[in-house]
């Protein structure tokens, strides 16, 4: 089933990777763990979806199935084993966005983490799968499909601006775990949480 890319407008450019597709909410400075059930489900696929907001910005998940993400990279000119090692590695789209925070929104991937009962697992990398790709042979024009369909690893947000993208947890089908998302604006530190989130299977 291909993945439907809606369009998206920043304000001005991104200052990482430009992305692709699918929805959106929003977060509190240490929030406790927000919506333990999806705020969403697609009434086509079964997926599902969660969200949160606070403090002008938002941020959600939407499981992305792995027919979807292994039909959304052959097509790009992946591998078939190479679509199906990142179709399984619990792929949602992602998207964040400064609503009206009192100020730019700056985040990086690197300061996210998932966490099982009282273990906390960073995400893995843009770098780490490109250079896995890379070392598997993947095509260069199939990697740089890869590298554009991610949410960025970093970047900033004015007021207005948001962004969206792939991003794998690496956490096999069906797993069950809480996103816990990190960025600051005006010099605060805020934290975002989705509860109970699961990995599609």
């Amino acid at each position: 089933m291909p993945i439907a890319i809606p369009p998206h407008r920043p304000r001005r450019p991104a200052r990482s990777f430009p992305v692709v597709a699918v929805l959106l909410p929003a977060l509190a400075l240490t929030a406790p763990a927000a919506l333990a059930e999806p705020t969403r489900v697609d009434p086509e696929t079964g997926a599902l979806t969660w969200e949160t907001q606070a403090h002008g910005v938002s941020l959600s998940l939407t499981q992305l199935l792995p027919d979807q993400v292994r039909a959304f990279y052959l097509n790009r000119g992946f591998a078939p084993d190479d679509a199906e090692r990142f179709a399984l590695a619990c792929v949602s789209m992602t998207v964040l966005r400064n609503d009206a925070a009192p100020g730019e929104l700056s985040f990086r991937l690197a300061d996210w983490e998932v966490r099982q009962t009282d273990q906390a697992l960073a995400l893995p990398s843009l770098d780490a799968w490109l250079s896995e790709w890379e070392a598997r042979g993947v095509p260069q024009s199939a990697r740089l499909a890869f590298r554009w369909a991610q949410f960025p690893p970093e970047q900033s947000y004015a007021p207005g601006e948001w962004n969206q993208g792939m991003l794998a947890t690496g956490l096999p089908p069906a797993t069950r775990f809480e996103l816990i998302a990190r960025w600051t604006v005006a010099g605060q530190t805020y934290e975002g949480r989705l509860a109970d989130v699961r990995c599609a299977d």
